[in-house]
């Protein structure tokens, strides 16, 4: 296997994995706030490749920087809102085009139906500072280090 691939499975696995514990760190603080004391959180296998394809967020993020001609000149503070920004409208994408997919199926493991500004129970806008971060954090995973 070469490297590039071998790369991309590790980083592709990093954020499946981080995407499940945020979410069961998340539903965890949901039950607590639902009165639960156990802690109770929970998510779904189906997530685990949702999640991984935040792989290609950072990739996406630095294409669109050298489209824009800011490659290399951009300040970490700029970087960090244009990347966080697009981080979260992809993640609001992607999630929106799996759930409806998954919903066709019959098997979409969540429904915001009837909870704070969601679009059509499958995304809610209140959870964009989540995707803002998640998306940083993701970036940050799978951030190629230079030796």
């Amino acid at each position: 296997m070469n490297k590039q691939l071998s790369r991309f499975i590790i980083n592709f696995a990093k954020c499946g994995i981080a995407g499940w514990c945020l979410e069961i760190l998340f539903t965890s603080a949901e039950s607590v706030a639902a009165g639960d004391m156990r802690l109770m959180g929970r998510t779904s296998l189906l997530m685990f490749p949702i999640y991984g394809l935040g792989v290609f967020l950072g990739p996406i993020c630095r294409r669109l920087d050298q489209w824009l001609g800011d490659e290399g000149v951009l300040r970490s503070r700029d970087r960090f809102w244009r990347h966080g920004i697009n981080d979260m409208v992809l993640i609001f994408t992607t999630e929106y085009l799996a759930g409806s997919f998954l919903r066709g199926a019959g098997i979409c493991p969540w429904d915001y139906t009837g909870r704070v500004m969601n679009i059509d129970g499958l995304i809610r806008l209140d959870f964009a500072p989540f995707w803002f971060l998640t998306g940083l954090l993701f970036e940050w995973l799978t951030l190629v280090k230079k030796s």
